[in-house]
């Protein structure tokens, strides 16, 4: 990429004019460019970039290093700053008003039902853009963007039709039910001596929440947006969706239709910053994760090229490290990585999913194909690196027969894989009704089957668990991937026997045995932290 031409892209403002996007600390310049259509990439100078990973869980590493935050997706669901939100004590509060920390009402699945419940606000934010206003027959005025969502009884709907590259995705039209909090009253959320959210009367459902206009409101407008806890708020008595935390970015990078801005940090002074972290007598060569939140090797890699002296710091200090990735321009950087590898444990891990190239195409468009993540496979365990590749997300009903999970090991081992883990779909909250839209418009039949499966949350059922996990053994076995399970210290092997899932604890949630062999570096000592966002699957 032309070095001139991309200076010249340099976006011109300080940080609050940035679209959709907070002040940045460290702010150097946005920069926007043809050949990264629709994305702006804010660089930024980083103070630290070693990141401890808080709380408990068995996964085999307490530190990560991002270069980049976000992956060419971020939000833009936005409503106007003067809309009334509900609060846990039953008071409402402009949604310009309300801050981190407050507590606001969401919405959550309890078995088969969405209820209110309390959540709190992790992140505000504000942006200026066009605007439409949606007018309802009580009289409510809703202002939002495009892209926001509401729920209606067909689901989450944007306030307009225009998606990614001129296609239409599920909108709001006259005559649209909007979902109220009072059809959801529930007295569970509230503090005591709150005033009661007051149910609808059965006559009046859906009553005034009817969709009346939905026109553009000329010019741009400041508009703000939450991430809370559920991904949901109540905006002036109907549920709406919000923006997603970075952190909840799908692994798969499913297109949403274009439900997400596309803004990327990009860290510039990474390696050097740590460089001089782990130079530093406190720190202790623990083993850093890379790749569990977003992907080190994404398309803005090959512009920035930060890994190469990512790698470098990390081999120098005596640093443990893996890398997780779906990304071929891992491949760039294999000299680095077989250098580094001489002197510290190095663990490579690539994602697959599956096979067919039209379901590639629908499920995880703007990737890699298969084909080309398992030459990757084949190049790194080429270069004398070892190499664990995660089956993951395995979709009940699409790619969980014992044919496509065969022939997609036998595949994986062909290419020289040193072990293979298989896992099944996990649905966040957000990305769980994301899914279920593609899927009703992809395959309406599966439905109920999902229904019943991810009836408890977003994990997976226990006994579509421990069936996956008893027909993929074999598997694994027989083409001599045994290392599924790999764990710090050294142990291998598949899942003992009485687990009830395929290397996911009693509530579903990954665990180290989720790791394939070659994934994982073979450092001494186990470390106990959170498992990483990559490995939630969507």
């Amino acid at each position: 990429m032309d070095g001139v031409r991309w200076d010249e892209q340099k976006v011109a403002g300080g940080p609050e004019e940035l679209p959709g996007m907070p002040a940045l600390k460290g702010l150097v310049r946005s920069v926007r460019t043809p050949e990264f259509a629709g994305i702006t990439f804010h660089e930024v100078r980083a103070r630290s970039v070693l990141n401890r990973v808080p709380g408990a869980s068995p996964m085999p590493f307490s530190w990560t290093v991002n270069p980049y935050r976000g992956c060419s997706h971020a939000c833009t669901y936005c409503l106007g700053p003067d809309t009334p939100v509900l609060m846990v004590d039953g008071t409402s509060v402009r949604l310009a008003d309300v801050r981190v920390g407050d507590l606001v009402v969401g919405t959550e699945f309890r078995g088969d039902t969405r209820s209110l419940v309390p959540t709190p606000v992790h992140a505000v934010w504000s942006t200026t853009k066009p605007a439409w206003r949606v007018r309802l027959v009580d009289g409510t005025t809703l202002v939002a963007s495009a892209e926001h969502r509401f729920l209606t009884p067909r689901g989450w709907v944007h306030v307009r039709p225009e998606g990614c590259a001129g296609t239409e995705r599920p909108h709001l039209r006259r005559g649209d039910a909007l979902i109220g909090a009072e059809s959801l009253a529930d007295e569970a959320f509230r503090r005591p001596g709150s005033p009661p959210v007051a149910p609808a009367p059965p006559d009046d459902v859906p009553g005034g929440r009817v969709v009346v206009t939905i026109e553009e409101v000329p010019g741009e407008h400041a508009l703000v947006d939450l991430t809370t806890g559920t991904g949901d708020f109540v905006a002036d008595g109907v549920i709406s969706h919000n923006c997603f935390a970075r952190n909840t970015h799908t692994y798969l990078d499913l297109d949403a239709g274009d439900d997400f801005d596309r803004q990327v940090v990009v860290k510039l002074n990474a390696p050097e910053v740590l460089a001089r972290e782990v130079r530093s007598p406190r720190w202790g060569r623990e083993h850093v994760a890379m790749g569990t939140n977003t992907d080190p090797y994404q398309r803005a890699e090959g512009r920035y090229a930060l890994m190469p002296g990512i790698i470098r710091a990390l081999g120098g200090s005596g640093t443990p490290f893996s890398i997780l990735t779906k990304g071929t321009l891992l491949a760039r950087d294999l000299p680095e990585l077989t250098a580094a590898a001489r002197d510290v444990p190095v663990g490579v891990g690539v994602s697959l999913a599956l096979l067919d190239p039209e379901l590639h195409r629908r499920v995880e468009p703007g990737t890699p194909t298969p084909r080309a993540r398992l030459d990757l496979v084949r190049r790194i365990r080429d270069a004398g690196l070892p190499c664990g590749v995660f089956v993951a997300p395995v979709l009940p009903g699409l790619t969980d027969t014992d044919e496509a999970l065969d022939a997609l090991l036998g595949e994986i081992a062909y290419a020289g894989a040193s072990g293979a883990s298989v896992l099944a779909l996990h649905l966040r909250p957000g990305t769980r009704e994301w899914f279920h839209t593609w899927l009703a418009r992809e395959h309406p039949e599966l439905l109920e089957r999902y229904a019943a499966l991810y009836r408890r949350g977003a994990y997976v059922d226990a006994a579509y668990r421990r069936d996956l996990a008893a027909r993929v053994r074999p598997l694994i076995e027989r083409h001599g991937l045994t290392g599924g399970g790999h764990a710090m210290g050294g142990r291998q092997g598949s899942s003992p026997e009485g687990r009830d899932d395929e290397g996911r604890d009693d509530e579903g949630r990954e665990t180290e045995r989720s790791w394939p062999a070659g994934a994982v570096p073979e450092v001494p000592a186990p470390v106990v932290h959170t498992p990483p966002e990559q490995l939630s699957l969507l």
